[in-house]
């Protein structure tokens, strides 16, 4: 169900898929220049009877613009959490998004039973290639970008063979409000996780995709290396949002890790 609250400064749109209360929930955090329905696939393919939670963050989708860490996105799904009295839960993100839970992990352990943690890192890119994105968008708007962007996101196959559906995720790309863009663009450049992260004690498992331009395999894997006891895995012949490109297998792995939670 699609609904919106504000636990806290800002006004959040999220969509709650409230199942079997008794049943422990699997929530979802985006990424950079997307909205809560880049896991619409995933969440279709899921039990009716587990709970889902998917919202799209500040400054993004139908969100409102406010003050952007990544510790500030962390505290927003917390909140969103408490609101709706979810705790002990999968949390599953991809890219910033995988910041945005490892935050949380670290923030809220009682939010958090396992990590999925999807073509991410402790660390994401350099300052000055930050820099340039931000500078890019805030003069030339995103769309000048956008091009480049769905080279990193989609794998070339993938892309030739899905012309309509690549379309329709450039609108959703470069209809995200500049201001949240640029703002999330800057959390990133100045997050570095890599302290928080390795003291984490939970199950993970980290995703990687083999053509991922943005956060190519060998960050995922040393991501993995941080959390002790976490799992690696990389998917061949996919780029940054498996969630889009290849959800028929993504989710048997959330599955298989939702199933071994205690």
């Amino acid at each position: 169900m699609t609904r919106f609250a504000r636990p806290q400064d800002v006004t959040l749109h999220y969509d709650h898929h409230r199942g079997d209360p008794a049943r422990r929930a699997i929530v979802f955090a985006n990424s950079l220049g997307t909205d809560l329905r880049i896991w619409d696939a995933v969440r279709h393919q899921l039990p009716p009877e587990i709970p889902t939670l998917a919202m799209d963050k500040r400054g993004h989708g139908l969100s409102e613009q406010g003050p952007i860490t990544i510790a500030t996105l962390a505290t927003d799904l917390a909140a969103l959490m408490d609101h709706l009295h979810l705790s002990d839960a999968l949390i599953c993100g991809v890219s910033v998004g995988g910041m945005i839970a490892q935050s949380l992990a670290h923030q809220r352990p009682d939010l958090v039973a396992g990590l999925m943690l999807c073509n991410t890192g402790a660390q994401i890119g350099t300052a000055e290639a930050w820099n340039m994105r931000i500078n890019t968008v805030q003069t030339s708007g995103i769309a000048a970008m956008a091009d480049a962007i769905l080279e990193r996101w989609f794998a070339p196959d993938w892309r030739a063979a899905h012309p309509v559906a690549l379309s329709g995720w450039r609108q959703m790309l470069i209809r995200t409000p500049v201001d949240g863009y640029a703002a999330t663009c800057a959390a990133i450049r100045d997050a570095d996780l890599t302290a928080s992260t390795a003291r984490l004690r939970l199950p993970a498992l980290c995703v990687s995709g083999a053509q991922d331009g943005a956060t190519p395999p060998p960050l995922v894997e040393a991501l993995a290396k941080m959390i002790p006891g976490a799992r690696y895995t990389c998917l061949d012949g996919v780029g940054h949002l498996p969630c889009i490109e290849t959800p028929d297998r993504l989710t048997p792995l959330l599955r298989d890790l939702y199933g071994t939670l205690p």
